[in-house]
């Protein structure tokens, strides 16, 4: 059998090229709609040519989706899409009839069913989400909603495909992307890498000088990462007006009002199966912003992408070559830490070389338009802590995201990882004072012995100079972690909305804490402490506190803790996990 040549193949894609229908067919209305009207659907089964295939309307279900939301119920006749039935990344795929167009292939409606059958979404209903992508969003603020396993029309998922990670990191994160309603599989890559250098505007087509172009049945992705870190999900372009493109038939996240970048995708192939058979895809360029995400469809405009979150993630290997992973990740409250942590979880235990077998040292650098920076420095002990230090970095990203203050994103995350060459956890043995009463002057020896994680026996001894100001106080000399000694000392975990009054405030509210390595010595007295944006102020007269508190009761608190005289840090690069308290008096 002859094989074409590839001047014939490049000649007959050109050839079902000029078959598909024009970008601005006219509208065929509902009403005219009848059963046994037969039509075509274009989508594409492999790489970036649309082809088509044949379907007869079967009927109307009137306001199947809600009020006024129709679904058109079509049998798919063509031989090819009836064995696999309707495919998750056709969402989107354009219908025609007789040169008109007629909807979007959105919905699946039955699984395992012996005649295969789709829903799509009208014409009208795409036209009227096309409107509304003349007001972009700025930040995406909803949470994504999930579509009901029970529901009777199920809508064809985009494929999300996660590119750049390595199949037990995306198993790890698959169920906290699934909690929030995105599906995402390993199964997918990317054409692009690296995060932009200059700037938080991704490198796009346009900006570059080309000129993106999408056409109805082309495939399309929506991403919320882009670069060394890919999540996206893939689906199909129904209907181009000018620099307008709207997609997918149904909603991708129900995000509402988003700002995501649209990129060209390469179809690799269709996966049939009888529950749900599925396009696998390679992400392209970014050729566009996407602005919407409603019931109906997701629309945007074509051009230049949208501002987005750079992350770098450098790994300095004990032995090897440092490498750094970049990548951009959409502005959305639940879904960015998540994205952040992968690419972190990735350059851990995604490689060969960022064992864990000891535990690792991560820095992290939060940068804010004009808000100044928030840096961090953690290590975490063995393959234990890592889980650790996945759920706190989540908390403590998603919490700056959704703060009450200031709807703002970093421009800019990186982190710095450093495996270690020794499992920095120690076991204290003993922590004693050489006596517990002294007088002004005096010097008391407050002695730490430990154990390392090999059990080899350490001590060290700090000397404690009596200041004559302690005298007559009930005093007590305290060991602890940090965070331990955070909270002591009337620093909560959590600080509550109404005590701060700008993101300025909370950024240094977040910025006062203890290093969470090594362990605090602190001589202390119990004391009352009058706060103000949780700035503590002892002994504040009384006559103070009552003004100040009839104003604002919320922003200004008193709290019972503990107040430090002196402190200092000892065993620093080590993990020590116990709090012990010693009496100390000092008398004249």
């Amino acid at each position: 059998m002859l094989r074409p040549i590839p001047v014939l193949a490049f000649f007959l894609a050109l050839a079902r090229a000029a078959l598909a229908q024009p970008a601005d067919a006219p509208i065929l209305p509902l009403d005219e709609l009848k059963p046994g009207l037969k039509g075509e659907v274009w989508t594409v089964f492999r790489g970036t040519e649309p082809e088509s295939f044949s379907v007869e309307v079967t009927g109307i279900l009137r306001n199947a989706l809600g009020p006024g939301k129709s679904l058109i119920v079509c049998e798919l006749t063509d031989p090819r899409v009836q064995k696999m039935g309707a495919v998750a990344g056709m969402s989107g795929s354009p219908l025609y009839i007789d040169g008109k167009f007629v909807g979007a292939l959105s919905y699946q409606i039955q699984r395992f069913e012996t005649v295969r059958h789709a829903g799509f979404t009208p014409a009208a209903d795409l036209e009227e989400v096309k409107q509304k992508a003349a007001q972009p969003s700025t930040g995406l603020v909803s949470a994504p909603v999930r579509d009901s396993l029970d529901a009777p029309f199920r809508a064809l998922q985009p494929v999300f495909t996660l590119g750049g990670l390595s199949p037990a990191v995306a198993e790890l994160f698959a169920p906290q992307f699934a909690a929030l309603g995105l599906n995402a599989t390993a199964l997918g890559g990317s054409t692009q890498s690296g995060a932009t250098e200059t700037g938080a505007k991704l490198a796009t087509a346009a900006q570059a000088g080309a000129k993106p172009t999408l056409r109805p049945g082309g495939a399309v992705a929506v991403a919320l990462a882009t670069g060394d870190i890919t999540l996206a999900g893939t689906g199909t372009v129904s209907r181009v007006d000018g620099p307008r493109v709207t997609a997918f038939g149904h909603p991708m996240l129900s995000l509402g009002e988003v700002a995501l970048p649209m990129c060209t995708a390469d179809i690799i192939t269709i996966l049939p199966s009888q529950m749900s058979s599925v396009k696998i895809a390679n992400t392209g360029a970014v050729v566009g912003t996407i602005t919407q995400d409603r019931l109906s469809a997701v629309t945007g405009t074509l051009g230049a992408g949208p501002e987005m979150i750079r992350v770098e993630v450098s790994v300095n290997p004990i032995r090897g070559t440092p490498r750094t992973l970049k990548f951009n990740v959409a502005r959305q409250q639940q879904l960015t830490p998540r994205i952040v942590a992968a690419g972190v979880s990735q350059a851990i235990i995604g490689s060969n070389d960022g064992g864990l077998a000891n535990g690792f040292r991560l820095k992290s650098d939060v940068r804010f338009p004009a808000m100044g920076a928030l840096a961090y420095e953690t290590i975490y002990s063995g393959p234990q802590g890592f889980a650790q230090g996945l759920n706190e970095f989540i908390q403590g990203l998603a919490a700056n995201l959704q703060n009450p203050y200031a709807k703002t994103f970093p421009e800019h995350v990186s982190f710095s990882i450093e495996p270690l060459e020794t499992n920095p956890a120690v076991t204290l043995d003993l922590f004693q004072l050489s006596r517990s009463t002294a007088s002004a002057g005096d010097t008391v020896q407050a002695t730490i012995a430990w154990r390392d994680w090999q059990g080899a026996a350490h001590r060290e001894t700090i000397n404690l100079a009596i200041d004559p100001a302690w005298t007559g106080k009930q005093l007590e000399v305290i060991l602890a972690p940090g965070r331990a000694m955070d909270q002591l000392t009337g620093r909560p975990r959590t600080i509550a909305a109404s005590e701060l009054r700008s993101f300025e405030a909370y950024l240094a509210a977040m910025r006062d804490d203890r290093p969470t390595d090594g362990v605090t010595i602190a001589v202390v007295e119990k004391a009352s402490l009058f706060t103000d944006q949780t700035v503590a102020t002892p002994d504040t007269p009384g006559s103070i506190e009552r003004i100040a508190r009839a104003s604002d009761e919320a922003r200004f608190r008193r709290r019972d803790a503990l107040l430090p005289l002196w402190e200092t840090q000892l065993l620093a690069g080590k993990l020590l996990n116990a709090t012990v308290r010693r009496p100390l008096v000092v008398v004249d």
